[in-house]
């Protein structure tokens, strides 16, 4: 069975910085992309970051490019997001993501505020 634990989240002045990460497990880690979404509060979950199954390939939204890094360790079978220079709009739950055999599989979420 496929699980995603997201932990790091919390509280975080503007500025600032927090990581995230996933821990997989349940399916082959190192043969599938991994990606990191999130939900603001009211508002849609929409895509933050992406990464390919051999880490080699990354791609981002436009409002954390320069800001966020995702990364993965496929031995741990981890994947991170390094998230500098926060904004008040990061605030959103975040959301680990494993596209496999056709479905979506999600974690629990972890709540990030930026706030001061």
């Amino acid at each position: 069975q496929v699980q995603l634990v997201e932990s790091g989240g919390g509280l975080v002045q503007p500025g600032g910085s927090l990581r995230l990460s996933c821990s997989a497990s349940g399916f082959t880690f190192s043969s599938y992309h991994m990606s990191w979404y999130r939900q603001p509060p009211g508002k849609e979950r929409e895509l933050v970051a992406r990464i390919t199954s051999a880490g080699v390939g990354t791609n981002y939204a436009d409002s954390v490019k320069g800001r966020f890094t995702i990364s993965r360790d496929n031995h741990k079978k981890t994947v991170d997001l390094q998230m500098n220079s926060l904004k008040p709009e990061d605030t959103a739950v975040y959301y680990c993501n494993a596209y496999i055999w056709s479905n979506d599989h999600w974690g629990q979420g972890t709540q990030v505020t930026v706030s001061s």
